[in-house]
């Protein structure tokens, strides 16, 4: 099988856990794209373009794609919606950025019935209309930030966060703000069903890999120091150090080397092997 091509650097993380959950999928089931554009409706340009980061799949492709690799719909279906959200809120971004250009006042068609310096018309009539505009913008990235950074309250969490993956707790349960370039603390321990945790997150299935980002990051950098693997900073972004340290766990758990954290991943990382 060809190697996968290298994703777009400016492909949303979000986006990028969607693709390579998908490429993961696909390999284990073993289909060839012609395969997969028989069974599902779709062709195999189109799966060629969604595999490779190039157009985010529409949904029932993900199912489809799922019914014909034999996969859990739920998962690759919950994965979509996170990165159909992160590209709609991206193009309402745009749209705003647009809008907050202003536009120049019109000229009045009549002396007796246009306006003059001080009178309400058009030109005041534009000026609100880019201030709305500005406001809906400003609200839509507070609300972003809102959702990828929660509220920080300091310390470490005191256990893993109760779902999986994308954010961790304190004993109160208040949400921690993810900080990119901070060095997080590592408090590995062994949890009552006797498996490693840091405390970032309580997931096990979570696909990771160059561009992932956040919670469940912070948690396998953590990890991957416990077992001796420093991926440098425990920072919660999947970079060239992070993805390092991975195959080198990968080499030394004699399981397939290819940088990402899976399944298979996670397990070894979880289990203390000293």
């Amino acid at each position: 099988m060809s190697p996968w091509k290298q994703l777009p650097t400016s492909l949303d993380p979000r986006t990028r856990q969607l693709v390579l959950r998908l490429r993961r999928v696909k390999d284990h089931s073993g289909l060839s794209l012609q395969a997969l554009a028989a069974r599902t409706g779709y062709s195999r340009s189109s799966w060629d373009r969604y595999l490779n980061g190039r157009a985010l799949p529409p949904q029932r492709a993900v199912a489809a794609f799922a019914r014909a690799c034999a996969a859990d719909p739920g998962r690759l279906l919950a994965l979509h919606e996170v990165a159909a959200v992160a590209l709609d809120g991206a193009a309402r971004g745009t749209r705003g950025k647009e809008a907050e250009t202003p536009e120049e006042p019109e000229e009045p068609a009549d002396v007796g019935k246009g306006t003059r310096d001080g009178e309400p018309g058009s030109g005041r009539r534009s000026w609100v209309a880019v201030l709305a505009a500005a406001s809906v913008t400003a609200l839509l990235a507070l609300t972003a930030l809102l959702v990828a950074a929660p509220w920080d309250h300091g310390g470490a969490p005191d256990r893993p966060a109760a779902a999986a993956g994308s954010s961790a707790t304190d004993r109160d349960g208040h949400p921690f703000v993810f900080q990119a370039g901070k060095d997080y603390s590592c408090p590995v321990r062994r949890d009552k069903d006797g498996l490693l945790y840091a405390g970032y997150s309580n997931t096990r299935t979570e696909l990771l890999g160059v561009g992932s980002a956040q919670w469940p990051v912070v948690e396998a950098q953590c990890l991957l120091r416990h077992h001796g693997f420093s991926p440098g900073l425990a920072d919660g972004a999947f970079g060239s150090g992070t993805e390092r340290a991975v195959q080198r766990l990968q080499r030394d758990a004699h399981i397939v080397v290819d940088g990402v954290v899976g399944e298979d991943t996670w397990g070894v990382l979880r289990h203390d092997a000293r």
